[in-house]
């Protein structure tokens, strides 16, 4: 959430870093809402103030006798005290207005933000590996001979519908391992703290990481009020929701695999073929927790967690800077890492990385205290997938494939695999 000082003091600027985000001029409506909140705020305060002088005269008209000063005294008392009323009354509906308005608008980018549009308009900023060469047409995952018996679209739509699998044998085997090397990798040797948390959090905690209000569409919500997390940004990073740490406990790195629930609102038509877009999915998620001036540098540390887990798997990718055009609603900057898919011929996302400054914390209320001492400041929050674990097992498959139709296994995933190397084309682990 934004800090109405902020606009307060420089309306102009504060529009302008919207407009590179192709949002129209806030400020106007914003400050409207502002100053007739302030003014009910005066006048309740003024009200109160007057109520309050009156009652103390109240008595002493009594003492004396002038029972018309008296009555007029007591008068006004009352009508003082309905108008401090109505005008906190005022001021608390035109706060939650102002609030409301400030949710609803995204971050602001960091200055060193390429402008663009759309994602055609993002820059390059690493390239690791090489593509493969294949003397033959390399297929998409799901058309591979040893994967198809272990990746089952047809019996995950009877139970569930579209954009849903169930995954069987080595196949299962292979995700499983996955998910576990990337959470050693970054406990071990990445100094993150593994953390188990619910995927079911309450209207607050979705709130506090911009997924609601504004998007409540792409998650889904149980009939009890919960809502099934998109990622486990939302309850790692509410870890310090409504809390005043101690600057000497930061920065906070948490990892976290989970389950992950989308409804792809608006992707109609994308990516149906294969698990690469699904409503569930497993993601290893991490969430940084840190002091604002180690945000920034937090940010490439946490995208060389990411890459680093690629890089160990023999993965080719690309690493890309967001334009303005493409950032998402809560970040000031944002790394995509593409890992490279042969059956696609293409780059595909497979990790994004932001921070987002101290959007998420004023959401929260989630300040830390100096250790010098002095008032409580705003943390700051930055969150990326470390990686997501069903488009990792697709690259996986898809860079190993050999003509035979069989997959050769990264090296750095056999013991996570029990020594097995291959997944051959009739579906084993050997």
């Amino acid at each position: 959430m934004h800090d109405i000082r902020t606009i307060r003091e420089n309306p102009a600027l504060w529009d302008a870093a919207l407009q590179r985000r192709g949002v129209e001029a806030q400020s106007s409506s914003v400050l409207s809402i502002d100053e007739e909140r302030r003014a009910a705020i005066h006048a309740a305060e003024t009200a109160q103030a007057e109520q309050n002088k009156a009652s103390k005269e109240v008595g002493k008209a009594k003492a004396s006798g002038d029972e018309a000063e008296f009555e007029r005294l007591r008068a006004l008392v009352g009508e003082k005290k309905a108008e401090v009323a109505a005008m906190q009354a005022r001021a608390k509906e035109l706060d939650a207005q102002l609030t409301e308005m400030l949710m609803g608008i995204p971050n602001l980018p960091y200055d060193d933000i390429p402008d663009g549009a759309d994602e055609d308009d993002n820059v390059e900023i690493h390239r690791w590996g090489t593509p493969g060469s294949y003397d033959f047409k390399p297929l998409e995952h799901y058309e591979l001979p040893g994967v198809k018996s272990g990746m089952d679209f047809e019996t995950a739509a009877k139970l569930s519908g579209a954009r849903f699998v169930v995954l069987s044998g080595a196949v299962a085997r292979i995700h499983r391992a996955l998910a576990q090397f990337m959470l050693d990798t970054h406990t071990e040797e990445n100094g993150l703290t593994e953390t188990w948390t619910p995927v079911l959090v309450r209207d607050e905690m979705m709130q506090g990481t911009g997924q609601l209000p504004k998007f409540g569409e792409d998650s889904y919500q149980t009939r009890e009020g919960w809502w099934l997390v998109p990622t486990a940004e939302v309850t790692l990073t509410n870890i310090v929701n409504g809390l005043t740490v101690d600057e000497d406990t930061l920065p906070r790195r948490y990892v976290a695999h989970t389950q992950c629930f989308r409804s792809e609102a608006g992707s109609a038509g994308r990516d149906t073929a294969g698990m690469l877009r699904q409503h569930q999915f497993e993601k290893v998620e991490m969430v940084s927790v840190t002091h604002p001036d180690k945000s920034r540098e937090e940010l490439d540390r946490m995208t060389g967690c990411a890459q680093g887990i690629l890089e160990k798997l023999g993965l080719p990718y690309r690493t890309v800077v967001l334009c303005t055009g493409d950032m998402g609603f809560g970040a000031r900057r944002t790394h995509d890492i593409e890992v490279w898919l042969p059956g696609q011929d293409s780059y595909r996302e497979i990790s994004s990385v932001s921070v987002c400054g101290d959007f998420q914390a004023r959401r929260m209320n989630a300040r830390f205290k100096p250790a010098g001492g002095g008032k409580p400041d705003w943390l700051h929050t930055l969150n990326g997938s470390g990686l997501a674990v069903g488009r990792c097992l697709i690259a996986v498959l898809e860079n190993g494939q050999q003509a035979d139709g069989s997959v050769k296994l990264p090296e750095a995933l056999h013991p996570w695999l029990g020594g097995k190397t291959t997944l051959t084309a009739d579906g084993k682990l050997v």
